[in-house]
């Protein structure tokens, strides 16, 4: 896929990453947002551990929209499917598969946790 081709699946991903983060990070609906704990697995346990789950995925989600933002950049720039890493070309298999891939495959394993 093309720099040109790339930017409209690259937006509708954007928007996509946007509105889950923006379900993720609304207000509780419990206005009081109170979370007790005790010794036994109650309500307040659950939702405690909802909230740690959901902060987790937001920050996954967060991480993937900034991806695809660079990407967008990358766009602009014309830059797109060049390695910010190494600034060696980036996979046509990797950029079909993950359009946001702003790494190579060498790159981006030398990044990832371990």
């Amino acid at each position: 896929m093309d720099a040109a081709g790339v930017r409209p699946v690259l937006l509708e991903r954007k928007a996509a990453l946007e509105s889950e983060l923006a379900v993720l990070t609304e207000a509780p609906r419990d206005p009081m947002g109170a979370v007790s704990f005790g010794k036994r697995v109650g309500e307040g346990t659950n939702q405690a551990v909802e909230r740690i789950a959901q902060t987790s995925a937001a920050r996954s989600l967060w991480a993937k929209l900034q991806d695809v933002e660079r990407a967008l950049e990358k766009v602009d720039e014309a830059t797109y499917g060049t390695c910010d890493g190494c600034g060696g070309p980036i996979e046509p298999e990797r950029l079909e598969a993950i359009a946001w891939a702003t790494l190579c495959v060498r790159c981006a394993s030398e990044r990832a946790p371990r």
